[in-house]
C-alpha cells in the first residue's frame, strides 16, 4: 500500500492528499497577480481578464480562456466597461460583470452571446462587490451596490431582479458576504464586524453561529459548500467555524493561528463524507482545517486560486493545476494480498485468510473498485482493479456491475483528462454530472470526434449525445457543407437523417438541400412528413419514376381532398399522374376532371367509357352524359357529332329488329357499306340524307358494294339515275377491276374528254384512245397510246399518231 498512500495526510479520522493534474500550457508572465480569474467546477474552463485595472485605450485589457490544462481556447481584447467580476454558469458560459451592472455573455470559445442588465438602480449607484452563484433554478448574479443595497437575479435565462432589504447598522462595506439556497429560496448571508444578518426577500434577519468562539470580534471570511448545505466562517482571531448553513448545528471550530486576513477560503468535503473540511489560502501558504485542533499545510510558490468542487477543491495556479481530495484506506489486505500473489508468496494465502475470517472480502473488494474511481493515474487504477478482480475469484455471488461500471467510466474520465482535453472530472463529479452533461461539454467544446467515440463505447445512440443546440439549424448546415465541401463521395441524405431521428427536423431539411441526388432526398422528406417539398424536389429532378413514388405514396397517406389539392398546384405531377389513372384508375380521373371543372375532359372520359359497355342502353346514356359535358364547356361540334352518334346506334339497334342485320357499333361508313352489301339501299340513302354524308362519298360507296356484288344491271341503273358527282371513269376503272370489260365500255362514252383516253386504254381500245388523243392534239396523250401501241400490230396507228405528234409539235 506504500506507493498508494505515500502522499496521504492524515487529519483526525480523515485523510487528505494534493496531487499534482497538469503542467500548465500557459505562459504567464505575471502569474496570475494582475488578473481578474474565474473557473468553472467540474474540471471547467479558466477565464483570465489580465490588466482589467486598465483604463487607457491604447492598453486594453485582454481576456483570455484556457481549458484546465491550460491550453488556449480563446483570446481577445476587451473593449467595453470595467470589469468588476467574472464567472460561470452551469453550461459553460463566462459571465462579465461590469461596473455599471451590465453583465455579458460568451460562450466557451470567445463568441458574444447576449448582454443584459441588473437594473438602474445598480447602473446609477455601480457594483461595489459580486458574486456567482448556482441555484436549482439556474446560474444566478448577486451585486452588492454603492449604496450598500444588494440586488439579485436568481436565474439569468429567465431575469427577475430582486431589490434585498437593507442591512442595519451598515455604513461601509461589509467585511464579507455570501450567497445561500435554501429551500428552493436564494439568500444572502452579511458580516457587519462580529454581526451576522440574513437577507431574503422580506426582512433582514440578525443571526449567531452557535458555539462561536468569543475572542472573535470580527468575521473577516466565509465560504459556502458546493451544495449549499455547509458553512465556514473564518474570524479575526484566526478561528474557523464550520457548521450547517442554516446556523443551527455546529460541526467543529478549528484555531489557525494565523491572524491575517486570507485571500480565499473553500469547502473541502466528500459528498457521503461525515467529516467537515475546509481550505483556507493566504499568501504562499495553504492550510487544510477539519474537526482536530491540528491542521495540515503546504506552501504555494506562486499566486494560486481555489476553485470549489463537489468533493474536493481545484488550485490553480500561474506554473501547475493540482486538486485536493479527501481520500480513505480501501482494500488495503486485499491490495496487499494481490502484491504477494504476484510475487508467488504464500502471504497472499495468509492474508485472504484474515479477510475472510472476518466476511471482509466482499468489502474489501468494494473498496479497491471504489479506490480506483478516486485515482488519477492509470496504473494506480489498474493495480487497484487487478486486487478487486483477484478477491473476486474468491466469492461466489458478488455482483459484477459494479466492477465493469468502473472499468467503463474510467477509459472515459482517463480520456478526458488528457492535456489536449483538459477535463478533469473525478470519478464522483462524472457520476453526478450524467454522461449527457459531458458528451454536450464536448460538444460545445468542438471535440466531435470525441464526443462520439464515448458515445458509442458507452453505447449512447448519437442523436441523444452529440448535438448544437446553440447553433442555429442554418448556421449548422453551412458550417457541415463547409466542412464536407471537398470531400468527395459525402451523403448528406445521412447526415440529414441523423438530425432528423435527434429531433432537428428544419435542421434535415437544411442539410438535404447540399444533397445533389433526388432519389436520396425525396425518401427521408416523406418520411419527415414534408410531403409538398417532396413533391417539388422529385419533379425538379426530371425523374418521372421519382415523382410517381411519391405521388402513391401522397395517394395512400393523404384523405382523397388533400391529395387532390396538392397535386392541383403541381401542374408536371398532376399530368402525370391523369396519365396513371388513364391506364389504372379510370374512376380516379373522373373525379379528378370533376374536381377541376374541365367538362371538355368530362365529355371525352364519358365517350371513351361508352365504348366499353356492351349494352346498347348504357352506351346512349353515356354519350348523352358526354353531350351535357360538351355543352357546358361550350363545344357545340363535339355535342352535336356525339349526337350523331346517338342517332346512328338508334337507327342500327332498329334495323337489326327489323332485318336481322348486326350494325350496333360499326361508323356510318361501315354501316353504309353494309347495307349497300345487303341490297338494303333505300336505308342507306337514308342514312346518306339523315347524317348528310357528301354526295362524292356516297357515290363511291355504293360504286364499290354494287362492284363487289358483281350487280352490273343495278349499277348500270345507278349511273342513269343523275348526273354522276365523282364521274364516270370510276365506272369504267371498278368493271375493269372485277374483270368486267363489257360493262366498262357501257361508261366510256361518258367519261369527259379529259379522261377519254384514260378510259380507252383501260378497256383495251387502242383505236378509241387514238381518236381521242388525236382529237384533242396533247402530245402527252398521244405519247402515252404511242407507248402502249405494239409494233408488229399497231403499225399503222403508231404512223397516224406519230404524224399527229409532229402536226401538234409544229404548231
Amino acid at each position: 500500500m506504500a506507493f498508494v498512500t505515500a502522499n496521504w495526510n492524515p487529519l483526525g479520522e480523515a485523510f487528505y492528499r494534493k496531487i499534482e493534474l497538469y503542467e500548465m500550457g500557459w505562459n504567464l508572465k505575471d502569474g496570475l497577480r494582475e488578473c481578474l480569474v474565474a473557473a468553472a467546477p467540474y474540471g471547467g474552463p479558466i477565464a483570465l481578464l489580465k490588466g482589467h485595472n486598465r483604463r487607457s485605450p491604447s492598453a486594453r485589457p485582454q481576456l483570455e480562456i484556457y481549458s484546465s490544462s491550460g491550453v488556449p481556447l480563446a483570446s481577445f481584447p476587451w473593449k467595453s466597461g470595467v470589469v468588476k467580476q467574472l464567472g460561470w454558469t452551469v453550461s459553460d458560459d463566462l459571465l462579465c460583470v461590469q461596473e455599471d451592472g451590465t453583465v455579458l455573455v460568451y460562450d466557451l470559445l470567445g463568441g458574444f452571446k447576449r448582454h443584459f442588465s441588473m437594473g438602474n438602480e445598480v447602473s446609477q449607484s455601480q457594483v461595489l462587490e459580486t458574486k456567482i452563484f448556482h441555484s436549482p433554478y439556474g446560474t444566478g448574479v448577486a451585486i452588492l451596490t454603492g449604496a450598500l443595497r444588494f440586488t439579485l437575479a436568481t436565474n439569468i435565462d429567465d431575469i427577475k431582479l430582486r431589490r434585498l432589504p437593507e442591512v442595519q447598522g451598515l455604513q461601509g462595506a461589509p467585511t464579507c458576504w455570501a450567497v445561500l439556497t435554501q429551500d428552493r429560496q436564494s439568500k444572502v448571508l452579511v458580516a457587519n464586524g462580529s454581526h451576522l444578518f440574513v437577507l431574503d426577500n422580506t426582512a433582514c434577519t440578525p443571526v449567531t453561529p452557535p458555539g462561536l468562539s468569543p475572542q472573535a470580534t470580527s468575521i473577516v471570511h466565509m465560504c459556502v459548500s458546493f451544495s449549499y448545505k455547509y458553512l465556514a466562517l473564518l474570524t479575526d482571531s484566526g478561528h474557523v467555524w464550520m457548521g450547517t448553513s442554516n446556523l443551527k448545528e455546529k460541526l467543529s471550530e478549528v484555531d489557525t493561528k494565523i491572524k491575517s486576513p486570507p485571500k480565499q477560503m473553500a469547502w473541502c468535503r466528500r459528498p457521503k463524507s461525515q467529516q467537515p473540511s475546509a481550505v483556507v489560502m493566504w499568501d504562499g501558504l495553504l492550510a487544510v482545517v477539519g474537526e482536530c485542533k491540528e491542521t495540515i499545510q503546504y506552501h504555494l510558490d506562486d499566486d494560486s486560486i481555489l476553485v470549489p468542487e463537489l468533493d474536493g477543491v481545484r488550485i490553480i495556479s500561474a506554473c501547475e493545476e493540482i486538486f485536493k481530495i479527501a481520500s480513505m484506506a480501501p482494500g488495503a489486505l486485499l491490495l496487499e494480498a494481490h502484491k504477494e500473489y504476484e510475487k508467488e508468496s504464500q502471504k497472499a494465502d495468509e492474508y485472504l485468510r484474515e479477510i475472510k475470517e472476518q466476511s471482509l472480502l466482499s468489502e474489501a473488494v468494494r473498496q479497491c473498485v471504489e479506490a480506483a474511481g478516486h485515482e488519477h493515474e492509470p496504473e494506480t487504477q489498474k493495480t487497484l482493479l487487478r486486487a478487486a478482480s483477484f478477491g473476486k475469484c474468491f466469492l461466489s455471488n458478488f455482483p459484477p456491475e459494479q466492477f465493469v461500471s468502473m472499468c467503463r467510466d474510467l477509459r472515459v474520465l482517463n480520456a478526458v483528462r488528457d492535456y489536449t482535453v483538459g477535463i478533469p472530472l473525478t470519478h464522483t463529479q462524472f457520476k453526478q454530472m450524467t454522461v449527457q452533461v459531458l458528451i454536450d461539454r464536448l460538444v460545445y467544446r468542438k471535440l466531435y470526434p470525441l464526443a462520439i467515440e464515448v458515445c458509442r463505447y458507452l453505447k449512447t445512440p448519437e442523436y441523444q449525445g452529440v448535438q448544437q443546440k446553440e447553433e442555429s439549424d442554418e448556421g449548422i448546415a453551412k458550417a457541415v457543407s463547409v466542412k464536407l465541401a471537398d470531400a468527395a463521395g459525402i451523403s448528406y441524405s445521412e447526415i440529414a437523417t441523423k438530425a432528423y431521428e435527434s429531433g432537428r427536423t428544419e435542421l434535415a431539411i437544411k442539410l438535404l438541400e447540399f444533397e445533389p441526388r433526388s432519389g436520396e432526398q425525396v425518401p427521408l422528406l416523406l418520411k419527415m412528413k414534408k410531403s409538398p417539398l417532396a413533391l417539388s424536389k422529385a419533379i425538379e429532378s426530371g425523374d418521372t419514376d421519382l415523382v410517381y413514388t411519391v405521388v402513391m405514396y401522397l395517394k395512400n397517406e393523404l384523405n382523397r381532398g388533400d391529395f387532390f389539392m396538392m397535386l392541383r398546384n403541381q401542374p408536371v405531377a398532376l399530368s402525370l399522374y391523369k396519365q396513371f389513372c388513364k391506364h389504372q384508375e379510370q374512376d380516379t380521373l373522373k373525379d379528378l376532371f370533376n374536381q377541376d371543372d374541365d367538362h371538355e375532359e368530362l365529355g371525352n372520359f364519358y365517350v371513351k367509357a361508352s365504348y366499353k359497355e356492351q349494352r346498347l342502353e348504357a352506351r346512349i346514356a353515356l354519350l348523352q352524359s358526354a353531350v351535357d359535358e360538351y355543352y357546358k364547356a361550350k363545344n357545340e361540334f363535339s355535342a352535336k357529332t356525339t349526337e350523331d352518334e346517338m342517332r346512328l346506334l338508334r337507327f342500327q339497334r332498329k334495323l337489326e329488329e327489323e332485318k336481322g342485320e348486326l350494325l350496333v357499333g360499326f361508323s356510318l361508313h361501315e354501316t353504309m357499306i353494309a347495307l349497300l352489301s345487303v341490297g338494303l339501299h333505300k336505308h342507306a340513302e337514308q342514312l346518306y340524307k339523315d347524317f348528310r354524308v357528301p354526295d362524292k362519298r356516297f357515290w363511291w360507296l355504293k360504286l364499290k358494294a354494287l362492284a363487289e356484288k358483281e350487280d352490273w344491271e343495278e349499277l348500270e341503273k345507278f349511273a342513269k339515275s343523275k348526273k354522276s358527282p365523282i364521274g364516270y371513269l370510276p365506272f369504267v376503272e371498278i368493271c375493269i377491276k372485277h374483270h368486267n370489260k363489257y360493262e366498262a365500255k357501257k361508261y366510256v362514252s361518258k367519261v369527259t374528254p379529259e379522261q377519254k383516253v384514260k378510259a380507252h386504254l383501260a378497256v383495251g381500245d387502242m383505236e378509241g384512245a387514238a381518236e381521242a388523243a388525236i382529237e384533242r392534239r396533247n402530245e402527252s396523250e398521244i405519247s402515252t397510246v404511242l407507248a402502249r401501241c405494239s409494233t408488229t400490230s399497231d403499225h399503222l396507228l403508231m404512223e397516224r399518231l406519230n404524224r399527229a405528234k409532229a402536226t401538234v409539235a409544229k404548231k
